[in-house]
């Protein structure tokens, strides 16, 4: 029984556990957000800030920060600039009487010429400082004159010109890091200038420390080198180093004889950044040696263990500030790994919004479609309708006032329906006169038999004119829809390549430099993105190799070893100096390559040709070779079939399917003239890592493809481009090739050139399997001899023979292996 209510308490005991640790997790959030929203929004930072500041002396009797602080509060945040004031006035007043009335003089003066003169300058911040120079070397030259029994000297205008220029240079740097931290909201990441003045303006306040002291230990030593342990330990030793030259120059301009703190502070700086690995533990025991080594040789007026408690509280305070202050800091210091997830995770953000963004798009564009293909799908509906309402106009015209309507349309609806409709398909097919039985049978149902039948004749014409209207408006819609289709996978195949991150491949990487530094060559750097068999993409940076072709006469072999796949280089920039470095890009060699030759002649002997031709590699390692022949010859012909490739390219290219591409430049021919000007079209589309093909032919002749002794023939039934026809559907003929085949393609001219034969196909077929080369380029001059030599030298047509031959893809220098690999068994790295 103990047991049973032991394991029933203890969930509970868990879930309260959970439920205070959550409730103590928003108290702590919501006094965050009440200390900031006191010290930021209610202006306390400000106060404190300006107190410190309004006491910071430089030279033990200058006071270059006040104006400075008070000009850039009042640029920001005009409307807290009262209470900057008032925390200047307050430190101020800790000096001397002469100190809160030369810091009220300047602040007074400073606000009535700037208030007066800002009608004569439209950018404040640009002009500013120079008020601020001016003011302040005004007042402290009329204070050191009436202080002075009205006396000055050069000493006194030295004096003032080297404090004005100090107060001209802090405005510029609190004018960017005053915000940093009295505005609330702000952007993420901050700029190397912006970090740099958020340093000298924490080194300036602290200044306002001098000649604090607890139990003998000063205040200023202990907050200066906790900032160069908090920095160090958060940004690494650059910034650490930075904050310590930065911090200790201005102690030592405010006291003379704290110069050796500089050295202290920016050797601890160093050495806390270069031991952060070690946490905080690592950052404080590089400021106990720093502490050590210039204790033991440093100032011999300084007490060493004074030094080291200093140092001590300082590391104190380190352990006392909590982890998420460091990591927030981080965050905002360019260099640190806190930054760079900080930028990935913004980035990747922008990514998915631009993802989501896509897939919306491609949303609507499917709706879109999805509509259209509603409307098609109602056409068939409207076509019976239409039907209805020629029988309506011819009853009207004809039976409205007959004696028999009654008898026809009552009692014999049918048989009076079904003569109608046969009398008009017989009109429709150019039966004129009708058919005896029809006639006969019309003649004895109707009594208006020859009125009816020239009714319906006329009306025939509207009906079909009226008819053709709504089927190419259906055709219309029809490829409307499939290409919003087309257009909707497109963006959404993109919104999905946009979501696909980088992958972490360091173990890849270590293992694949460490091969090839085994070899011998030396690899600066290299970044993995993709590992996926025949989808490999690697970058790499090598010293200047001198244009000798390393990347591709070594490295890509040894990769293509590593990797159990064939690597090329993709892209290769060079370096123009020596010392420069080489970028190359690596990508999987495709299994297989094409190689084309053409052959063409215009009809005559002409120099224009009505066939045009194109070869297309797209970018989804895919190959298209396309020949079209424009209706006719001359220019216009040309113009056509150039017209129906480049409109076909540009759709291909955009990663839209092939049926759809060429139903779009169908319906883009139809729709741009009313002249009866066709194309045929021949396309062969071929991937290149499995040679499987697909052939879609437009109006066109048949293609052979040679394997061997065999050839065998691809043909397809369609008609030519331009002609908008009902339900317009592309046949599609796939075939798998296999290397050293050759593919034959050609236009009705070549096909059908020659003269005294009866069958075409197998003349053809004949003289494909009667060569004895396999070269491409021979192949299209054999067979366009052929034709014209067997035509009696005449080229009555315009003749295009492109012939293509699959080829395995073996890179020229993939025969050079790698001698060692790395691991005990060789295995492809993945």
């Amino acid at each position: 029984m103990g047991k049973a209510n032991q394991t029933t308490i203890e969930p509970v005991q868990n879930v309260d556990i959970e439920h205070t640790r959550l409730e103590l997790s928003k108290g702590i959030k919501s006094i965050y957000s009440k200390l900031e929203w006191l010290f930021v929004q209610k202006g306390i930072a400000l106060f404190i800030i300006g107190f410190l500041l309004g006491r910071a002396l430089i030279l033990s009797h200058l006071t270059p920060f006040a104006l400075p602080f008070f000009a850039s509060v009042y640029l920001v945040r005009r409307e807290k600039s009262p209470i900057a004031l008032l925390g200047l006035l307050a430190g101020a007043v800790t000096l001397s009487f002469s100190s809160i009335t030369y810091t009220f003089a300047s602040t007074i003066l400073f606000l009535v010429i700037f208030r007066l003169t800002q009608k004569y300058h439209k950018n404040e911040l640009k002009y500013v400082a120079f008020y601020v120079l001016f003011t302040v070397m005004g007042v402290k030259l009329a204070f050191d004159y009436i202080q002075q029994d009205q006396v000055l000297t050069i000493y006194n205008g030295v004096m003032a010109m080297i404090e004005a220029s100090l107060a001209f240079l802090l405005t510029y740097i609190f004018i960017q890091s005053v915000p940093l931290v009295t505005v609330q909201r702000r952007r993420r990441s901050l700029k190397t200038e912006e970090v740099v003045s958020l340093i000298i303006l924490l080194a300036s306040i602290m200044t306002g420390t001098i000649g604090w002291a607890v139990y003998s230990l000063s205040i200023e030593h202990i907050l200066s080198r906790y900032l160069v342990l908090l920095f160090s330990f958060v940004a690494g030793a650059t910034i650490g180093s930075t904050v310590g030259v930065v911090t200790g120059l201005i102690f030592s301009l405010a006291n003379v004889a704290s110069f050796y703190q500089m050295s202290l502070l920016a050797f601890s700086g160093l050495l806390g950044g270069l031991m952060k690995e070690g946490k905080k533990f690592g950052a404080a025991i590089g400021l106990l040696i720093a502490t050590l080594l210039m204790g033991m040789y440093g100032d011999s007026d300084t007490v060493l263990t004074k030094t080291l408690y200093e140092s001590g509280v300082a590391i104190l305070l380190l352990f006392l500030t909590p982890q998420s202050l460091a990591v927030k800091i981080a965050k905002h210091i360019p260099g640190t790994p806190e930054y760079q997830q900080e930028q990935q995770g913004y980035m990747r953000r922008v990514r998915d919004v631009t993802a989501n963004r896509v897939t919306q798009f491609s949303s609507v564009f499917q709706a879109l479609s999805n509509s259209f293909q509603q409307i098609e799908d109602r056409f068939e509906e409207e076509e019976d309708k239409e039907f209805d309402y020629f029988l309506s106009n011819v009853t009207e015209k004809t039976c409205q006032t007959c004696f028999k309507k009654d008898q026809c349309w009552s009692r014999n609806f049918d048989k009076t329906y079904n003569l109608m409709k046969d009398v008009m398909n017989e009109f429709d097919q150019g039966k004129i006169p009708l058919s005896p039985r029809l006639h006969r049978e019309l003649d004895k149902h109707c009594t208006k038999e020859k009125k009816l039948q020239d009714t319906i004749y006329q009306e025939l014409t509207f009906y079909q004119a009226n008819l053709k209207l709504k089927k190419q408006v259906k055709e219309s819609r029809k490829l409307v829809a499939d290409q919003l289709l087309g257009v909707s996978e497109v963006m959404g195949n993109f919104a999905k390549e946009i979501q696909r991150e980088r992958e972490n491949h360091h173990i890849q990487e270590e293992q694949i430099l460490a091969s090839i530094n085994e070899f011998g060559i030396e690899i600066e750097n290299i970044e993995i993105y993709n590992l996926e068999q025949g989808n490999v993409d690697i970058d790499m940076t090598i010293p200047y190799c001198g244009g000798h072709g390393q990347g591709e006469k070594l490295i890509a072999p040894m990769l293509s070893d590593i990797l159990g796949e064939n690597i090329v280089v993709y892209k290769e920039d060079c370096a123009q100096f020596p010392n420069g470095y080489c970028q190359m890009t690596f990508r999987s060699a495709k299994k297989f390559v094409v190689d084309t030759g053409v052959s063409h002649a215009a009809k005559g002997g002409g120099l224009v040709s009505g066939d045009s031709y194109s070869m297309i590699e797209l970018g989804a390692g895919k190959y298209a070779v396309a020949i079209s022949d424009g209706m006719g010859n001359g220019e216009r012909a040309h113009y056509e079939s150039n017209e129906t490739l480049r409109l076909l390219k540009k759709i291909l290219e955009s990663g839209i399917e092939e049926e759809v591409a060429i139903k779009s430049v169908n319906s883009i021919l139809s729709l741009r003239t009313n002249d009866e000007i066709f194309s045929t079209l021949d396309l062969a589309m071929i991937d290149l890592q499995n040679a499987s093909s697909k052939f879609l032919k437009i109006g066109s002749t048949p293609s052979f493809i040679k394997r061997g002794d065999k050839v065998m023939k691809i043909e397809a039934g369609n008609l030519p481009m331009g002609m908008l026809q009902h339900d317009f559907d592309v046949d599609v003929v796939s075939e798998q090739l296999k290397a050293g085949d050759l593919l034959i393609m050609m236009s009705d001219g070549a096909f059908e050139g020659p003269k005294h034969v009866e069958n075409y196909d197998l003349w053809m077929k004949r003289k494909v399997k009667e060569l004895e080369t396999d070269e491409p380029q021979e192949v299209a001059d054999i067979l366009m001899e052929e034709v014209i030599r067997s035509s009696s030298g005449i080229i009555e047509d315009d003749m295009t023979i492109v012939v293509s031959k699959i080829k395995h893809n073996i890179p020229k220098w993939s025969s050079i292996p790698i001698q060692k690999t790395h691991g005990k068994d060789k295995k492809r790295i993945s």
